[in-house]
């Protein structure tokens, strides 16, 4: 008996092709996020930026302007605006912008703030030095901060087939909330909008 004859029933062949689909399916779809991710921080795709350990040593004569966006989740409750619209500097010169988040509520409130730049030949040009989407923030009730991001334009976008005929940048950022760390969920758990009933320090009016 021949263990490598061909499969002659029909019904046999095609669950053994659908087999074949799902398990490559399987591969691809496995393989498809980390290689994506690295995609996207290569070439720039998708918007996805760089991480600058230090500023641009060369500085070049064109300018590129760069506009600034806010936006936030629709569960999110905080106010969450860039301070300013726009700014032009030379390609290569690090720039420092500002966004400001408020938190109207009366509980503290943790967020993560995503990012993307557009158009997506440039996001790969883009890179941030510092900015305040690399981290956590947690606002306390009524608290108002102004939050830095510092960032140049590498020169080396000049060199780009498309992303040489850019002109203007668009940094857009969105706020979601996420759980609070351990330390502010145990204190604000101990504030006295939490203490309420047999939880509330009694008083003693003798």
């Amino acid at each position: 008996m021949n263990p490598y004859r061909r499969i002659k029933d029909p019904n046999t062949r095609v669950a053994a092709m659908a087999v074949s689909v799902v398990l490559v399916m399987g591969a691809l779809a496995w393989a498809a996020v980390p290689f994506y991710s690295w995609f996207c921080r290569v070439t720039g795709f998708g918007g996805a930026t760089n991480v600058a350990e230090a500023a641009s040593d060369t500085i070049l004569d064109r300018t590129i302007t760069v506009r600034f966006d806010a936006n936030t989740d629709p569960d999110m409750p905080w106010e969450f605006l860039p301070m300013q619209r726009e700014m032009t500097l030379r390609i290569g010169e690090t720039g420092l912008a500002f966004y400001e988040a408020s938190n109207p509520t009366d509980r503290p409130v943790a967020g993560q703030a995503s990012f993307n730049v557009a158009p997506y030949a440039a996001g790969g040009y883009f890179d941030k030095i510092e900015c305040f989407c690399f981290t956590e923030q947690v606002l306390q009730p009524g608290e108002t901060v102004e939050m830095p991001v510092s960032f140049f334009v590498d020169p080396a976008i000049v060199d780009d087939r498309e992303a040489k005929y850019v002109h203007e940048i668009v940094l857009s950022y969105t706020f979601y909330e996420i759980d609070l760390p351990e330390d502010e969920s145990e204190q604000a758990a101990l504030s006295p909008q939490a203490l309420t009933g047999a939880d509330a320090p009694s008083i003693d009016t003798n």
